[in-house]
């Protein structure tokens, strides 16, 4: 990532989210960390300041790098994109959920390989942090090995386990012509899809110790691993028993239960809580919430969603503006392990969210003491401020 800070400064006036709770007072940053010291100052009275958003899960990067199936760009140009979108949408920290399927075309395991070393090449010019969840197919079972190598030369720090072949048998029988545009997404028919899938399952008693492998492996290297769209408890139980202990959109209320009874992380998308359902069909997150039984929100398919779903949380009296940014900030840098941000505190790294109190709109995002992000009356608060501020280096 640039390494260009803004210089020692203040920010006073706003309210502030800081130790649990609410506060009117000031933020300090110095060298990239949250300090104090009499630095010049910035007045951000009538704005709220907030831990900078830590987005676990987002394939809005999908639409940047394809804006249309058949309309695809170059990796960088579509990097730089969802970079710039994460920045204005207040977050600081976010994995880009790559699939490493038997789908094929942008969600087979060589188009997921190019991801990685493209985002290995931008990484060291990107404003926010940028990072990559794998979304492995359990029954992508001979390019396991494969998998495993590119999570080592990449250093991939987060995989999750999907099986949705029988989710592609169902929706043959029902609805034939979803899968056939599914399949075209791939550059095949829906018939030469299917018979990926049939054979696919017939070799599903393969897949538990080719898991268990990767598993062993993922420990090893100190990968984080869960596993996505859980049906059932059982389902949840067996990921569980194989160390996959983040419960990543569990489309019904028993595999969110079972995770909750084991103490594991229960993350749901953002945008379900904003427009209050699942756009597939499955279990609305606000009742996941509302029971206790959900940990983290993620962008999902749409960067926007996450402040918003907050300040829907708190509108609607589920729970108060703390606990509700927690589920985009401190819980999930607790659970990813990033003991360094998630919070405003000294010492931790300066990753802040700042928005307008009235209109709720983002206006600056700052990433290790680096804008990357500023509009609004916000711009014209840091240009005015007693020192020249510096922009993050393009």
């Amino acid at each position: 990532m640039l390494s260009t800070h803004l210089p020692n400064l203040r920010l006073t006036g706003a309210t502030i989210l800081r130790d649990g709770t609410m506060q009117n007072r000031t933020v300090a940053i110095a060298g990239g960390r949250i300090s104090g010291g009499p630095y010049p100052v910035v007045d951000l009275t009538g704005y709220y300041i907030f831990p900078g958003i830590i987005d676990m899960h987002g394939d809005a990067f999908e639409r940047h790098i394809a804006p249309r199936p058949s309309a695809p760009f170059p990796l960088a140009m579509g990097l730089r994109g969802v970079d710039r979108d994460a920045a204005a949408n207040g977050v600081t920290t976010a994995w880009l959920a790559q699939s490493w399927s038997w789908e094929g075309g942008q969600r087979g395991p060589e188009f997921a390989e190019k991801v990685m070393a493209a985002l290995t090449t931008y990484r060291p010019q990107s404003l926010t942090d940028l990072r990559l969840q794998i979304r492995y197919e359990t029954h992508e079972l001979d390019s396991a090995e494969r998998l495993l190598d590119a999570v080592k030369r990449h250093r991939i720090d987060y995989v999750v386990f999907n099986n949705h072949l029988e989710e592609a048998v169902e929706l043959w029988d029902s609805r034939p012509h979803e899968v056939t545009l599914w399949a075209k997404r791939g550059g095949r028919s829906g018939e030469d899809l299917m018979k990926i899938v049939h054979a696919a399952l017939t070799r599903s008693r393969e897949v538990p110790r080719s898991l268990c492998r990767l598993a062993e492996a993922f420990d090893a290297l100190g990968v984080l691993y869960g596993s996505h769209d859980d049906p059932d408890g059982e389902t949840r139980e067996l990921f569980s028993a194989l160390g996959a202990r983040i419960c990543e959109f569990p489309t019904a209320f028993p595999a969110a239960s079972v995770a909750r009874a084991l103490g594991e992380p229960v993350l749901m998308g953002a945008p379900n809580v904003v427009r209050g359902g699942s756009q597939a069909g499955n279990i609305p997150a606000i009742s996941l919430i509302k029971a206790g039984k959900c940990d983290a929100l993620v962008s999902d398919y749409h960067y926007p969603a996450l402040a918003q779903a907050a300040f829907a949380l708190v509108d609607q009296g589920v729970m108060d503006m703390p606990r509700a940014w927690a589920m985009i900030s401190t819980v999930p840098a607790r659970i990813m392990r990033l003991t360094d941000r998630g919070e405003i505190a000294p010492g931790k790294r300066a990753d802040l969210t700042i928005i307008h109190r009235d209109s709720r709109a983002i206006e600056g995002t700052i990433v290790g003491g680096r804008i990357t992000y500023l509009a609004g009356d916000a711009a014209h608060r840091f240009l005015g401020a007693d020192r020249p501020m510096e922009m993050a280096a393009e």
